[in-house]
């Protein structure tokens, strides 16, 4: 049992450490964001669907399911694409940091969701995150739209965590990905028919096709199905606390790849530490207090 346990704990490390590869792989590829998620989430879903054929699994839900998963993949879609377009404008370090901001937006929008109390140390926390993303911004503000696409990026990750974590209750995690990677897709290709951008920019160079493949396969389609296979032994405490390390990760990624590109002043450096330093301490807390 022990051995299976750090098995399972290694493959989450690779896992966060893959999700963590996106925000690199982002800069690397040439296309803008839009384009970007447009290739990733038709990828993702057909790699799933292949995966559903292999395991001979249904995919069957009912419409009022569909209509669901379709919505929150609407927001999966305006997630990646903030996300993306804030790495563009600016650092994979400055996107990676303030999309940790999720913890902040998860502890004041849950209860609201949920009809739930406010808990205090959700409070003591986000002011924690309030003060680190106050010091990004005094300390980088010519990344100033970079900050606020990572903030709203953020923003749109709690609230659909927080309807998968109602919906995962009553169906297969896998399942609710495909669709939702089908609403994304089809909110990306909305947008790209609203701004005229279903162009020549569509056309891929070699390189940006082996990146998008590895984007969509490897980090969205693998990376999910090794995530939630981990599930099955790891506590959700162990798992939350690892996948905490995915900016980190990231940034360390990024430094080696890109080096004095992604390389930030003091400033940053210690605002992130201070929001990192709460998103690490955040689940711990709420374990204790709940104990």
């Amino acid at each position: 049992m022990k051995l299976v346990v750090s098995r399972n704990i290694l493959i989450l490390h690779f896992t966060v450490l893959i999700w963590g590869f996106t925000g690199v792989l982002g800069e690397l590829i040439s296309v803008s964001a839009l384009h970007l998620v447009w290739y990733r989430v038709l990828i993702a879903a057909i790699s799933l669907y292949v995966f559903f054929l292999y395991k001979k699994k249904t995919i069957r839900v009912s419409k009022e399911q569909i209509w669901q998963y379709l919505g929150v993949g609407v927001l999966v879609g305006l997630h990646w694409v903030l996300f993306f377009h804030a790495i563009k404008i600016s650092t994979v370090s400055v996107t990676l940091v303030t999309l940790s901001s999720v913890t902040l937006f998860t502890a004041i929008l849950e209860p609201i969701i949920n009809r739930k109390r406010i808990a205090i140390s959700d409070v003591l926390v986000g002011l924690l995150i309030i003060f680190g993303i106050y010091l990004i911004f005094k300390f980088e503000f010519k990344y100033f739209w970079g900050i606020v696409f990572g903030l709203s990026c953020a923003f749109c990750a709690s609230i659909f965590s927080i309807l998968n974590a109602r919906m995962v209750k009553k169906a297969s995690p896998s399942i609710i990905t495909f669709y939702e990677m089908i609403g994304a897709f089809l909110v990306v290709s909305g947008l790209l028919l609203y701004t005229g951008q279903f162009d020549s920019q569509m056309i891929l160079s070699q390189k940006d096709l082996m990146y998008l493949l590895l984007l969509g396969v490897v980090c969205t389609a693998f990376a999910y199905v090794l995530g939630v296979a981990v599930m099955k032994e790891l506590s959700a405490f162990t798992v939350a606390l690892t996948t905490n390390l995915e900016p980190v990760y990231g940034i360390i990624l990024a430094l080696l790849i890109f080096g004095q590109r992604e390389a930030m002043s003091t400033g940053f450096y210690f605002g992130a530490v201070i929001i990192l330093g709460a998103v690490f301490v955040y689940p711990y807390l709420k374990t204790k207090l709940i104990a």
